[in-house]
């Protein structure tokens, strides 16, 4: 749930594919049409200009490694990128601390006007010079005053997706996506500067916040948009681009030629790959990324559980470390051959431990991984939130053959994790601890081939939603032990945040938490105006988050900014 609620779910066969995309909180793909930017003063209509050739990056697949300066995962002066800093590590230094953290008050509120099943905003924005730069799930891009709410600017382009979006504000140019194109945009006024469609064909989007380093753009395509995902031939590929105009240095395929091997109807059948959040950058310019699941991760009509793509599906479910030219310089997949949309979902985190730099990631399976960065090697593993039923399916079906009529556990399993559990939502720490806001909630996962018992099982998925539970949880860098664990009453899809010893997050039922960092202790607990998937920002004494999910008509679809000591 975390750009959107069903995000990349069930999405295999048409009727659950609609449902993911109305799920969403947002989406619609495709069009390169033009955009107009409102701003307070004045209306501007800028064209677009799309993509031209590409250079394809040489890729291979070697544990070779390049050396780096140990990451000091020092906190960032302001939230001025979507995860905080280049290393994504999601904390920040500000006044807000365990003994003032209770007196944070709402300053003000922004109504959100994107809409869907399940609402229309997911991302974590950026301030910058005391402007809020964000965007909703339709990928309308705003630019609000920090200290008063103000709405500067709006650049509307009406094109929903799948979340959970977001925008990177560098040198006075905000770059964003719409569901097919990268943008940059005017940070004063809203303009629009450039336009690059990146999508091949109409079962692709795009549904991240663009990441930026050394004069480069990098963005994901994902296999799917509002109009359904997994829908087959919707491939993963990275793009990364000239900030100034746009164009094309280099790609990364993340899914190859999606294991078909040249065969044209596996082709259309597969699917797959992705990122939802930006990568993260070491001080060489090398890139991290976190890559999506592959799909039809149930299977399809004639090919159970995963058999139209045997093997284990490089380089979905994968931490990827890339060269500044793009370059593979080693990988980890977790889940090999996944059947259960256990995506790596989540910006790679670059921190350090024993004095050496390391990589944390996780994702929706449930388990917090810590790699060296310099090589990939697994260094430890812990499984977080409740698991049950998940163990060894990927293996189990690796080399399934689409004449057994099913694999070993049957036609339909109910894992948990499950496709809207584990660690939805980003990862953060504070350079000693890492924090993951946890979801607990089991769902059905069936062969899609199966029909009646495919049907029967996505008819339970609304209802099972709201029952998720969530919980906090603390893991030692260096070791990957659990220092604490906070169970809440609600899936925590609003990731970690962290300032000093606070780290915040929020619940699907419409709560703001600050807990202890070393203790886990709950220090605030905040009603918002409605339910949400959004995650929390910080900016100097201000924190700044979301109602975005309605559950009835009293609730109300609102960013809310909290300010030490303010008051409404």
């Amino acid at each position: 749930m975390r750009g959107t609620l069903l995000r990349r779910s069930v999405l295999g066969w048409v009727l659950v594919a609609a449902v993911a995309a109305s799920l969403a909180l947002a989406g619609c793909g495709g069009s390169s049409k033009k955009t107009t930017s409102t701003t307070t003063s004045s209306t501007t209509t800028s064209t677009t200009t799309t993509a031209a050739a590409t250079t394809s990056a040489t890729t291979s697949a070697t544990t070779s490694a390049t050396t780096t300066t140990p990451t000091t995962s020092a906190a960032a002066a302001g939230w001025t990128l979507p995860g905080g800093n280049l290393d994504n590590t999601r904390d920040v230094s500000s006044p807000i601390n365990a003994s003032n953290v209770s007196s944070l008050k709402v300053a003000w509120k922004v109504p959100i006007k994107a809409t869907g099943i399940f609402g229309g905003y997911a991302t974590t924005p950026v301030v910058v010079n005391g402007v809020v730069y964000t965007q909703d799930l339709d990928s309308n891009v705003e630019a609000i005053k920090l200290s008063t709410g103000k709405v500067l600017w709006t650049h509307v382009y009406n094109s929903p997706n799948e979340g959970p979006d977001g925008v990177t504000d560098v040198d006075g140019t905000v770059y964003a996506t719409t569901s097919s194109s990268a943008v940059a945009l005017q940070a004063a006024t809203g303009e629009q500067l450039w336009s690059r469609k990146l999508i091949r064909n109409d079962h692709e989007g795009i549904d991240m916040a663009p990441g930026y380093n050394n004069g480069t753009v990098y963005v994901s395509t994902v296999p799917g948009n509002s109009k359904g995902f997994y829908l087959g031939n919707g491939e993963a590929t990275l793009w990364a681009l000239n900030a100034k105009t746009g164009k094309p240095d280099w790609k990364f395929d993340e899914v190859g030629d999606l294991w078909s091997h040249g065969n044209k109807k596996l082709q259309d059948i597969n699917s797959g790959g992705g990122q939802w959040d930006p990568p993260s950058f070491d001080s060489a310019g090398d890139v991290y990324i976190g890559v999506a699941n592959p799909a039809p991760f149930g299977g399809a009509p004639g090919y159970p559980w995963g058999s139209s793509r045997p093997g284990k599906d490089l380089y979905t479910d994968s931490v990827v470390k890339l060269s500044p030219q793009g370059k593979l310089l080693w990988y980890y997949q977790l889940t090999p051959h996944d059947v259960h949309d256990w995506d790596i979902n989540n910006s790679p985190v670059l921190t350090s431990a024993n004095g050496q730099p390391i990589v944390i990631a996780a994702g929706k399976a449930g388990i917090v991984i810590g790699l060296n960065e310099s090589t990939g090697k697994l260094e430890w593993k812990t499984p977080v939130g409740v698991h049950n039923n998940d163990t060894n399916s990927g293996l189990q079906t690796e080399n399934l053959k689409p004449s057994d009529k099913s694999a070993p556990f049957g036609k339909v399993q109910t894992p948990e994790p499950s496709e809207l559990g584990g660690v939805e939502s980003q990862l953060a720490t504070n350079g000693s601890t890492t924090f993951a806001a946890v979801n607990d909630l089991a769902l059905p996962i069936f062969d899609q081939g199966s029909g009646a018992a495919g049907k029967a099982a996505s008819a339970k998925l609304f209802a099972l939603i709201p029952k998720g539970k969530g919980e906090m949880v603390a893991l030692n860098n260096a070791t990957g032990k659990i220092e604490w664990d906070d169970k809440l009453p609600s899936s925590a899809y609003g990731a970690a945040a962290v300032t000093n010893n606070v780290v915040f997050t929020t619940t699907f039922d419409g709560y703001m938490y600050a807990f202890n960092t070393a203790t886990g202790a709950v220090l605030m607990k905040s009603k918002l105006p409605a339910g949400t998937n959004a995650p929390v920002t910080i900016d100097g004494d201000y924190v700044i988050t979301a109602g975005s999910y309605p559950s009835s008509k009293s609730q109300k679809a609102e960013i809310v900014a909290y300010k030490l000591g303010s008051g409404t």
